[in-house]
Parts: structure tokens; C-alpha cells; sequence
């Protein structure tokens, strides 16, 4: 097993280790260094002996005895005594088949503790609990990496010297916590929608996404914010089959045949935007999710998309959130219902620093350049919207539509 396959097996199961072994020895550092010290020992050993048969299970095996031998080199065996024994892998780290939602949710209430800033909450567990590089979390939150760096690094400090307690708060710690658990949720979430092709790295982040959603919403049936979440991810996962084409390119949503969706993953999610709406309609992600909602929807190819009433939904978010995000995803709308001079007007008014990286709004900058005919401005965006991408049917999809304008070609709006 080489290093791209350790890496593999660390992004869909370190979160899990990481969560066990937390709870297991009450330190976030110590799980993240054994876990660290696992990786480097496997990196060593199965090249020349193999991969073990099951790796994750292997990696937690090996990063339980590095806590334990950093515990006795630290002279306080006596005081952790009792987690010394030779952990059961079979309970503790069940195998990939059988996700384990409870030490992830468990974690992810543990990082959104209160003691912990706000703005950190939801970075610190997608640093520990997903697995996400700095990089790709300060990308999500449109930070600067060294500011989202720093960030993190007070919040882990923060947790060891208030003794931050490592079990799952009762339901009156939850209201404290939620939106950063929410928050959590929709970044790990995004990280595997933004890969048209499912085959990415953090791909297994969708179904987990999907089952930790239906706990809370078990867990929290009367809050509308849940509700909607879990309403959003399964209209967005619901469009999976539909996202690419034979050739692998990615197509966009407008484009896509919802003959292709799951009508059952699109059932459970009215479900739940029923639910949010009846409890309160007026919350950001249930407009959000209502905005999903208008496009799952549409039953034939041939219906025209539904832009009008998309904008309209947008301009009640924008209303209730005011973020680049939103208004990058309004100017799409925009654009189909006043024109694409008015959606660039609108897009120029983006705080530019803040999406400096975020390659939606490049993509989106190029391809309305595109149609109003600047075409050496649509090239220059297409270029920096190709050195952000990092998954294979998006970097299709963009390279595909600079060269068709490059060679002077009439491409489809």
C-alpha cells in the first residue's frame, strides 16, 4: 500500500479514530499525535509486509498503543491506568460497512463547546473530526489559511486549559452548540457535493452527512434549523446519478435530467422542509432549503428551470443572510431573469479579497464574462478559476469551456 492509499483509508476513517480515541483519553492532542505517529508507522511497515486486511482498524490498533506509551513517557500511567488495556476494535472502530454517527456527533458537540470562540467551532472540528486540511477549511469560511491556522490553535488550547469535558452535553447544552454542529455538518457536506464525480477523497462525507442529519433531527424534532438541513442534503444528494456526464464532465444543474434524481431521497426531503416550515419559516436554511426544494421539483428536462422563483427565494435569504456565498448564488439566478451585465454589476460588488480563493465565484465570474461577450476577461477568470479546482469533472467542465473559447467557438449558454 503506497502513500496515496494510507491517505485514502486516513480521510475515511481518522475522523472516527480520532473521535475514539479522544473520548477514550479526554485530550484532543494526544489523539491527534498518535493518530499522526499510527500513519507514520504505517507508512514504514506495510510497504514492505503488506496492508493489514482491515487498515483502519490497524491504524486505530496502533495509534491506541502510541497514546498509551506517550501516557507512561509523560510518568502519569498511574492516573490513566484504566486505559491501558488493549482496546476491543470490534466495538470501539466498527469496520466501514457500519458507520459509527455516535463518536462523531459525540466529538463534534465536544469541539462546538461553549468555552471555545464561535468563530472556531466549526473549523476545529473539521480539522479533527473530518479531516480537512487548514487549507480546504479556510477556503470554505473565505479566511485567510494563517488566520484560520491561528484559530484553530486557540481553540485546542483553549479546550486542554478550561478541562473541557468530553461527553456529549444533556439537551440543555445543546442550543449553545447547535449552529456550529450545523455548520460542521453543511462544510463536511459541501466537501462532497463539490465533487461532481463522487470520487474524491471526502466523497464518504455525503452519506455520513445524511445519517448524522436523521440523528439530530431524531434528537431535535421540533427545531426548524435541523429540519432544513436535513431537507437540503437530501435534495442536493438526491441529483448524485445526475451530476456527471458519459464522459465523466460535470453538468451543471440547469442542464441535468431529472429523470436521473432519486425520487425517494427527494421524498424524505419535503418531509423534513414540511416540518421546518411549519416551525418556523423565516430561518435562513429553511429558505435555503426551499431553494432546493423549487429545483427538485421539476420532472422532465424539457420544463424550463426555475429561475424566477429561485431569485425570488434568494432575495428573502439575502434578507435574512448576507454573505458572499448568497449573493454569488443569487447572481446565477440573476443573470437568467435580468441579464448578465446586471448579475456582473452585482458580482462586482463581492468583497474580492474574501473571494480571492473560492472557486465558485470564479467560475461563475467567467462564465457570465463569457456571455456578455468579454471574452479576454472570461479567459483570464477561467484561468484562476482552473488553478483552484481540485476535483476531475469540475476541472473537465472549466477546461472545456476555456478552450471552446479559446479556438473561437460558439458554446451553449
Amino acid at each position: 500500500m503506497n502513500g496515496a492509499a494510507l491517505d485514502r483509508v486516513f480521510r475515511e476513517a481518522g475522523g472516527r479514530i480520532t473521535a475514539v480515541l479522544a473520548s477514550r483519553f479526554r485530550s484532543l492532542d494526544l489523539a491527534e499525535d498518535a493518530l499522526a505517529e499510527s500513519c507514520a508507522r504505517a507508512l514504514a511497515v506495510w510497504p514492505r509486509d503488506g496492508a493489514p486486511n482491515d487498515p483502519a482498524a490497524w491504524l486505530y490498533r496502533t495509534a491506541y498503543r502510541c497514546a498509551i506509551d506517550a501516557i507512561r513517557r509523560r510518568g502519569t500511567e498511574t492516573r490513566l491506568a484504566s486505559y491501558a488495556a488493549e482496546p476491543d476494535t470490534r466495538d470501539d472502530l466498527p469496520d466501514d460497512g457500519a458507520p459509527i454517527p455516535d463518536e462523531r456527533l459525540a466529538l463534534i458537540f465536544i469541539c462546538c463547546h461553549p468555552a471555545v470562540a464561535v468563530e472556531a467551532r466549526a473549523a476545529l472540528t473539521l480539522r479533527l473530526v473530518c479531516g480537512l486540511s487548514t487549507r480546504e477549511i479556510a477556503r470554505a469560511f473565505l479566511l485567510p489559511e494563517a488566520t484560520l491556522a491561528q484559530r484553530l490553535i486557540r481553540a485546542k488550547r483553549k479546550i486542554a486549559d478550561a478541562g473541557v469535558p468530553f461527553d456529549v452535553p444533556g439537551p440543555d447544552g445543546w442550543p449553545d452548540r447547535l449552529d456550529a454542529v450545523l455548520s460542521t455538518l453543511e462544510v463536511a457536506y459541501a466537501k462532497a457535493h463539490e465533487d461532481a464525480s463522487g470520487t474524491g477523497p471526502h466523497a464518504a462525507y455525503a452519506i455520513e452527512v445524511l445519517e448524522l442529519t436523521r440523528v439530530l433531527a431524531q434528537l431535535l424534532p421540533k427545531d426548524p434549523d435541523v429540519m432544513a438541513l436535513a431537507a437540503t442534503t437530501r435534495f442536493s444528494e438526491a441529483r448524485r446519478r445526475s451530476r456527471t456526464n458519459s464522459n465523466a464532465l460535470m453538468i451543471p444543474l440547469s442542464e441535468q435530467d431529472p429523470v436521473l434524481w432519486d425520487r425517494q431521497l427527494i421524498h424524505e426531503g419535503r418531509s423534513f422542509l414540511e416540518r421546518a416550515m411549519a416551525l418556523n419559516p423565516n430561518r435562513w436554511r429553511v429558505v435555503q432549503a426551499a431553494i432546493h426544494a423549487e429545483w427538485c421539483a421539476r420532472k422532465v428536462l424539457t420544463g424550463p428551470p426555475p429561475w424566477k422563483e429561485v431569485l425570488a427565494l434568494y432575495d428573502v435569504l439575502l434578507t435574512l443572510r448576507d454573505d458572499p456565498v448568497v449573493r454569488l448564488n443569487r447572481a446565477v439566478a440573476l443573470a437568467e431573469v435580468s441579464g448578465t451585465q446586471t448579475a456582473i454589476h452585482e458580482l462586482d460588488a463581492i468583497d474580492a479579497e474574501m473571494t480571492a480563493e473560492f472557486l465558485p465565484y470564479h467560475a461563475v465570474r467567467a462564465d457570465l464574462l463569457r456571455r456578455s461577450g468579454r471574452n479576454t476577461e472570461a479567459l483570464l477568470a477561467y484561468e484562476v478559476a482552473i488553478s483552484l479546482v481540485t476535483t476531475p469533472a469540475e476541472r473537465l467542465w472549466l477546461t472545456e469551456k476555456r478552450n471552446t473559447l479559446m479556438r473561437g467557438e460558439k458554446p451553449g449558454s
